[in-house]
């Protein structure tokens, strides 16, 4: 005859106990994974001061399982400190610490370790305070061996589920994180390579707008300059022609043609609507030589070049912003070596940062600052304005793409994501430092001799490994 309760019994012990018995209770633990599978998924510690209760217990139990034995709590705690056990089998009742105190103890310091209270007290209220303590069961002497050892089965079984459930969570959520942070960087390039696929659209339709106004242009340039050495020759020859003596009625008859011609005005003004139309012809002349140098594709390669060439072409074609007279622009350029990149994706990160700078300036009259410098094998430039500056908790974000503290159709968000990843490309840094109200600065690290086997493609595919 045998006693057993635990809480699960108080409600339906006979009928589970019945069909539990139906199991093979020699079983192996069907709870396990193989993967999570550890040395010390079966050993038992068998706890009791009476010798041949432990004896009987350890042989037992040693057919499918590890067993070892202590006399009391305080040999098992030491047991317990030096060597990792699955279950606990403790008598409540013994010298010194009882039960109840170890097996709290071992609730606080090993809650991977199950444990089972083994006592000859038959009271409710005892296996109700025990279970709350943490025991998976309390059986009462004395024990028969069968449901022991059903007992221990399923309590290892248990620990097995409880362990396994946390490291499936455990690893279900570091997979999750994994996805988010690769779906994130997927949209990224994706993003990347939508862009440089508008870019490169961009540039071939400004290099064509810019190759076919460049012949009617140079017509009108060389024109104009041929114009105006002919116009200037008129001038000499109508000067002297004046101080020629002419006959009376020629002389009259020509002074009455110059004053219905209005003639010294005209000259004047002919010489003056030439001058203007040359600088007109110049500055055409420029905005194309600007468009050709701004979208680079005859330097699509990387190659060398001069970063201070990229920035004033992309200053002259920004104008809008920075020849208003409320942004004053400073420039303070160092002596910098020519630069292993690519020219055009250069270019457009100077663009985005330029653009930013005047925005944040807004409607106000601030300044914007543009320094380069040589350090070591790298040249920095940096980009200062004094505008409202970046809200702390939006300048982690800020290299983000599709993140923008602009309004509705005012920004995309990508220009500060795409500026990142070209330097990055690059084998630079973009770092930013700001201060909200006074300004924002952003610097720019880019190695002088940089990797020429880094292309866009190759960078593609190093970020998808």
């Amino acid at each position: 005859m045998y006693v057993s309760s635990t809480l699960v019994s108080l409600v339906q012990a006979q009928a589970l106990r019945n069909s539990d018995l139906m199991m093979n209770i020699t079983a192996p633990i069907s709870a396990v994974d193989p993967a999570y599978t550890e040395a010390d998924d079966r050993r038992i510690l068998v706890v009791d001061d009476e010798e041949p209760v432990r004896r009987l217990f350890v042989e037992y139990l040693s057919q499918n399982n590890s067993c070892a034995s202590a006399a009391n709590a305080q040999e098992a705690l030491e047991l317990l400190s030096q060597e990792s056990f699955a279950l606990v089998i403790t008598d409540i009742q013994m010298p010194g610490l009882g039960g109840i105190e170890l097996l709290r103890k071992i609730t606080e310091r090993y809650p991977d370790t199950a444990v089972i209270i083994v006592s000859g007290v038959d009271r409710t209220q005892r296996v109700i305070d025990a279970v709350r303590v943490g025991a998976f069961d309390y059986l009462i002497k004395p024990i028969d061996l069968d449901v022991l050892s059903l007992c221990v089965e399923r309590a290892l079984e248990r620990r097995a589920l409880l362990r396994n459930a946390r490291r499936y969570k455990r690893d279900l959520e570091n997979r999750n994180a994994e996805l988010s942070r690769q779906k994130s960087e997927l949209e990224r390039l994706q993003t990347q390579i939508a862009h440089n696929a508008k870019m490169a659209s961009l540039g071939q339709l400004v290099a064509g707008i810019a190759h076919e106004l460049n012949n009617p242009a140079g017509f009108i340039y060389s024109n104009l300059a041929l114009l105006k050495e002919r116009i200037s020759s008129l001038e000499t020859y109508l000067s002297a022609a004046d101080k020629i003596s002419l006959p009376p009625e020629i002389a009259e008859q020509i002074a009455v043609l110059k004053r219905k011609t209005n003639h010294q005005s005209m000259v004047a003004d002919l010489s003056a609507m030439v001058d203007d139309c040359y600088g007109g012809a110049e500055r055409i002349r420029d905005v194309v030589q600007n468009l050709r140098l701004f979208s680079r594709l005859d330097e699509a390669e990387f190659k060398r070049v001069d970063l201070h060439e990229g920035i004033d072409s992309t200053l002259r074609l920004l104008s809008q912003y920075y020849t208003g007279g409320r942004i004053m622009l400073k420039r303070d350029f160092g002596h910098l070596p020519q630069v292993d990149c690519y020219a055009a994706q250069l270019n457009q990160v100077w663009m985005n940062l330029l653009v930013n700078a005047a925005q944040a300036i807004g409607d106000a009259t601030g300044e914007v600052k543009i320094k380069t410098r040589r350090e070591g094998q790298n040249v920095v430039a940096t980009i200062s304005d004094t505008g409202s500056g970046i809200a702390p908790e939006n300048l982690k974000r800020i290299f983000d793409p599709f993140f923008t503290t602009k309004a509705v159709g005012e920004g995309t968000g990508l220009g500060l994501s795409i500026s990142h990843s070209i330097v990055q490309r690059h084998g630079g840094n973009l770092a930013v430092r700001t201060v909200p109200g006074k300004g924002t600065t952003f610097i720019i690290s880019i190695p002088i001799e940089g990797d020429r086997g880094c292309s866009p493609e190759k960078s593609f595919e190093w970020r998808m490994k």
